[in-house]
């Protein structure tokens, strides 16, 4: 089930699935990265989620079918309700959190199988380097549903043209998330690798 960074709408689709008819919960997707070393394109496999006060483990069973399939980080990720864009906000939620990622579906997906006892993994590619900055009309695309408010994001554009080049950088590194999304989806097989 896609979450598309709406984490209310990403809660109530979940709240409508029977939990005795999954085996396991997973996050894979895109995320940001908070630590600089990390680059666009690269695979995160993490440990741990981490959101606010919250911590969730992953399924060493889950993390280890995919680590011995991929070249991938085991750091931490980060879960956040909202966009984190700029730069100087990404280094304080590394320097709070010790996270190498952010996402806005990882944390919530943890939470549903903690409830439900069901195993949980995450597998986030990069789609922004720390050192760069999401234009704010990014953080503005998103409607609660999940949907891309594509007139919103054309109106922002037109009060402030300086975030076209921005924007169009974001898309770019975007592109080559989903790309490297796909290459790992195509590795992993069936299942996502996942024998359950």
């Amino acid at each position: 089930m896609a979450g598309g960074g709406a984490t209310g709408a990403l809660r109530g689709r979940l709240d409508t699935i029977d939990h005795r008819t999954i085996a396991a919960v997973v996050s894979f997707g895109i995320a940001g990265a908070l630590d600089p070393t990390l680059g666009v394109g690269d695979v995160v496999v993490p440990e741990r989620v981490l959101a606010g006060d919250a911590i969730w483990t992953c399924s060493p069973d889950l993390r280890k079918a995919w680590l011995a399939q991929l070249s991938a980080r085991r750091d931490d990720i980060v879960g956040v309700d909202a966009p984190v864009l700029d730069v100087a906000a990404k280094a304080a939620l590394r320097t709070r959190t010790g996270g190498a990622a952010v996402d806005m579906e990882s944390h919530v997906a943890a939470a549903y199988a903690t409830r439900h006892g069901r195993p949980f993994a995450a597998l986030r590619i990069i789609s922004d380097p720390a050192d760069h900055a999401l234009p704010a009309v990014a953080g503005r695309a998103m409607r609660p549903d999940g949907s891309v408010d594509v007139l919103g994001v054309l109106v922002g554009l037109a009060r402030d043209p300086s975030q076209i080049g921005p924007l169009i950088a974001t898309a770019r590194d975007a592109a080559v998330a989903f790309r490297a999304l796909r290459r790992v989806r195509g590795l992993l097989g069936p299942g996502l690798g996942l024998h359950l």
